[in-house]
């Protein structure tokens, strides 16, 4: 063969399948939440507002470079939202808010949907990024969720450093945790009823979250949630975020889930986990499923919230029925997406 017709046609092999031609094709996409909640801009500085939006940005950024360099959906998952742990700004990791006695518990889940493997903790005390060891525990444990001290001998074995769990104090979060405890003390003087009394409070004392989802160049997907819970919660109480099906879902024939809301009615409606089977075994989009979920099923019974959602193919959806949620979203057909407040 003439010498330079190999050379032409070995340099048009190279330009068919290189890995940047590949790439073009491969659906990537991520979109993370800070918490959805009764959410106004009128409650907003315009620092503040550009602050949050900010933060928004680059924890959706830094995942999604993840996924851009050819890393794992569980990978870009894990950056994210450690970029939302480690600022004050949101309900999980450094801005968890108190407990009626005046600590922090938190919640975290991550799920592969490649295999439907999961891992959690709960009520975890002393974890800076509890999203990281519920990694952990889903790759080097035989389980799916540990809690509490448990979790965190576990932690020590797997070489995570624990810390004072007054690295979670913030400001805002005290003179919150105040005003419930004021509220929670007003409604049981009328009333002995623990239950009563805690519904009495507003909905933004029970919610606040973070999350994000990802499909990565393989098509893999995976979805993780991280939380500090509820403001003035006691007895341990465990909300959805570390509940695989209720609030973090994930499953490569059909989508990947992770929710922010008031979580005991996440939980008995295993919000995440029904998303995905409506568009597994109903042929629906992620588009139609959530919605139905978050504003047909939940909203009548009084459940607040929302989620996001990513399926095989690279769609995103964030539907929430909330006066605002937190969010953004990126893929390679969609440039970086912020939002907050309802009609962005």
């Amino acid at each position: 063969m003439n010498k330079s017709l190999f050379s032409a046609l070995v340099s048009a092999c190279c330009i068919t399948f290189s890995p940047l031609a590949i790439s073009a094709s491969t659906p990537l996409a991520i979109a993370i939440h800070g918490g959805a909640g009764t959410i106004e801009k009128s409650r907003f500085t315009p620092e503040q507002e550009k602050a949050y939006r900010s933060k928004l940005k680059e924890a959706v950024e830094t995942g999604y470079k993840v996924l851009e360099q050819g890393g794992e959906s569980l990978d870009a998952v894990t950056a994210a939202i450690n970029v939302l742990e480690n600022s004050p700004y949101f309900n999980a990791g450094r801005g968890a808010v108190y407990t009626y006695d005046g600590g922090h518990e938190l919640d975290a889940s991550i799920m592969d949907g490649r295999d439907r493997q999961a891992g959690a903790v709960a009520g975890v005390k002393h974890i800076e990024n509890p999203i990281n060891l519920a990694r952990l525990v889903m790759e080097e444990s035989v389980h799916v969720m540990l809690s509490g001290q448990g979790a965190e001998e576990f932690a020590k074995e797997q070489g995570i450093p624990l810390v004072e769990n007054n690295l979670f104090d913030t400001d805002n979060r005290y003179k919150a945790l105040l005003k419930a405890k004021e509220k929670l003390d007003k409604a049981k003087a009328t009333s002995k009823d623990y239950q009563a009394a805690h519904q009495a409070l507003p909905v933004n004392y029970k919610m606040g979250t973070v999350g994000a989802v990802a499909l990565d160049k393989n098509g893999n997907l995976a979805a993780g949630t991280s939380t500090g819970g509820m403001t003035a919660k006691r007895f341990g109480r465990i909300g959805d975020a570390p509940v695989i099906g209720a609030g973090t879902f994930a499953e490569n024939a059909s989508c990947a889930v992770s929710a922010t809301g008031h979580g005991e009615y996440f939980i008995r409606y295993n919000v995440a986990a029904d998303i995905c089977a409506r568009v597994k075994y109903q042929s629906k989009t992620i588009t139609q499923a959530g919605d139905e979920v978050i504003n047909s099923v939940l909203k009548p019974i009084g459940g607040t919230g929302g989620v996001i959602i990513v399926d095989s193919k690279g769609n995103i959806s964030l539907p929430f029925n909330t006066s605002g949620m937190y969010r953004a979203s990126k893929s390679n057909t969609q440039a970086t997406y912020v939002a907050i407040f309802k009609d962005e």
